[in-house]
């Protein structure tokens, strides 16, 4: 049987793990042929090129052949053009990875998201502000598989309100209530912060806040129960950036 080969596709590396004694499976997110397992041959040994080559938020040009659950990598080739992540930019990178592996599908072609993270990826390296930068991913990521958050009507089929507040639950319209209480798997938030997430800006602190529970409200519907790793983590780096964000003082 011929075997199928595939050439310079632009590709990233989410996730590595050693395969029998010189070898890894590697998890790759490609433009055109979407998630899926490489094998790559004796990247293990001490002498391989490959070593070097297959590290995460690195824009990659890969060539493989072979079809089914696992191909064979057959070259790699590193584009360029961002830095090692270090610090918090590597936990973030960590949690960006962690999300697609939980949620994106395997073997189906998505050059959306693949130009979604590759932006990501990108904009972290360059970005002070990752909280917001991950808060856009994850927007559009819900946006790309089709569970994006409504914001701008509610359930009465009214535009929301910047001054009301709105009961949240996932794969429902806002319904605008009296008071800001909630229970399990819903979430109230005021208006003006769903109208922030549509928009796509987080500068008021209170919208900052609303839209992250917004956006984990579904997410943790699609996770289910098995917890993300990486979520401990950030919840860490959260509570350092707001810690370290300037007070303002009254005029």
């Amino acid at each position: 049987m011929r075997q199928v080969k595939v050439d310079r596709q632009p590709a990233y590396v989410l996730h590595t793990q050693p395969y029998r004694e010189t070898s890894l499976l590697v998890e790759v997110l490609s433009r055109d042929h979407g998630r899926f397992t490489l094998v790559a041959r004796g990247a293990r040994r001490p002498r391989s090129d490959l070593r070097g080559q297959l590290l995460p938020f690195q824009p990659l040009q890969l060539a493989w052949f072979g079809k089914g659950e696992l191909r064979t990598l057959h070259t790699v080739d590193w584009r360029g053009g961002v830095p090692q992540f270090a610090g918090q930019r590597l936990v973030c990178g960590f949690y960006l990875n962690e999300l697609l592996l939980r949620l994106s599908p395997r073997d189906d072609s998505s050059p959306e998201l693949f130009q979604l993270y590759d932006r990501t990826v990108r904009g972290m390296a360059r970005s002070d502000s990752l909280p917001d930068v991950l808060r856009r991913f994850e927007l559009n990521l819900l946006t790309v598989l089709g569970y994006a958050p409504p914001c701008s009507e509610d359930a009465a089929g009214q535009p929301v309100l910047p001054d009301a507040y709105y009961l949240c639950r996932f794969g429902e319209l806002p319904q605008r209530v009296a008071a800001p209480d909630a229970g399990p798997r819903q979430l109230v938030v005021a208006g003006d912060s769903l109208l922030a997430l549509a928009a796509a800006d987080f500068a008021l602190p209170h919208s900052r806040r609303d839209v992250r529970g917004l956006l984990r409200l579904y997410l943790d519907e699609l996770l289910g129960a098995e917890p993300l790793a990486t979520r401990e983590l950030l919840t860490t780096l959260y509570a350092l950036q707001e810690d370290s964000a300037p007070s303002r003082r009254p005029s």
